[in-house]
């Protein structure tokens, strides 16, 4: 069976894209499909797959489905959605800039930006409210006290203690449809050589985490710019995050470090959040979107 497909990344964020209006994958393939595309040696090479399917809601244009490299469902993926907005314009499956996409039942507003060429350059995303209830994130600790910022839910999650990789952390947890930790690293520690490859994986399964985590480390450069890794959960590192870069903002606020736009620097390039500090205020995300190629793949 051949699959046709399309390579796209986020700021280095990549994933196999596949048009789920004409190529019919059961739904039990999909997740041995995603390990398969994603693997870097053996398959096309990507941090997931992700599904473009069609709708039966006036009110929705397009549904994202999503996928990480380990086959495991993802809720949300800010880079990735950006990349859905640029194929479905680039391959005339509609000619609306202003566009619906429902992931995981949550739907996202967007904005296009469109070049001389009639292609999408970048794309705005107003991503909705950040879930700061630590039951909502999910975030299993006693933070019934941790918060006291007026329009923030008590217990919020700032700058709360964990143990992991042998060594003390303070954290942040938010979601934007699905679970982040922002780690603000000590001074003492440099984010170039920081050993993500064995502390990610421990945050990531931290007992705190009842379905994983995505983790952002994070360095403040001044009050506009932060520079962030993060890693992903069912994934690994990946040189971008959409909602890694929303979260990371959402951290910066909230602990004071920076006001209300932050261009986050990821190892992929850079994407600018805004948000004003309110509970129930939008996160806007903005940044590039861009196809690498195409083909096909012949899959058993």
């Amino acid at each position: 069976m051949e699959i046709s497909f399309t390579k796209m990344h986020g700021c280095g964020n990549d994933y196999v894209y596949i048009d789920g209006g004409k190529e019919q994958i059961p739904q039990k393939d999909k997740p041995a499909l995603a390990r398969k595309v994603s693997d870097r040696h053996f398959g096309i090479g990507s941090d997931g797959l992700i599904f473009i399917n069609p709708v039966d809601d006036p009110a929705v244009d397009f549904e994202m489905e999503m996928y990480n490299a380990d086959g495991s469902r993802s809720e949300m993926c800010g880079n990735g959605i950006r990349c859905v907005a640029k194929y479905v314009y680039d391959h005339r499956l509609t000619n609306k800039k202003q566009l619906t996409i429902v992931s995981a039942g949550k739907n996202k507003y967007i904005n296009l930006a469109v070049g001389a060429d009639d292609k999408v350059t970048s794309v705005k995303v107003d991503m909705g409210a950040p879930i700061l209830k630590a039951a909502e994130v999910p975030v299993s600790v006693n933070a019934d006290s941790t918060s006291s910022l007026p329009g923030i839910p008590k217990d919020a999650v700032i700058d709360y203690p964990i143990s992991a990789a042998g060594r003390d952390w303070h954290m942040t947890c938010v979601s934007m449809g699905n679970p982040h930790a922002v780690v603000f690293l000590p001074d003492d520690m440099d984010l170039e050589s920081f050993d993500i490859e064995h502390i990610g994986p421990q945050f990531e399964n931290h007992e705190y985490f009842p379905n994983r985590t995505n983790t952002e480390f994070v360095k403040v450069d001044d009050r506009g710019n932060v520079h962030m890794r993060v890693w992903e959960r069912g994934t690994g590192e990946t040189l971008a995050c959409g909602t890694g870069c929303c979260t990371t903002t959402v951290a910066c606020i909230l602990n004071g470090h920076t006001d209300a736009t932050v261009n986050v620097h990821v190892l992929g390039g850079i994407v600018t959040c805004t948000w004003d500090g309110n509970s129930e205020s939008s996160v806007i995300m903005e940044g590039p979107a861009t196809t690498v190629f195409e083909g096909v793949i012949e899959i058993d």
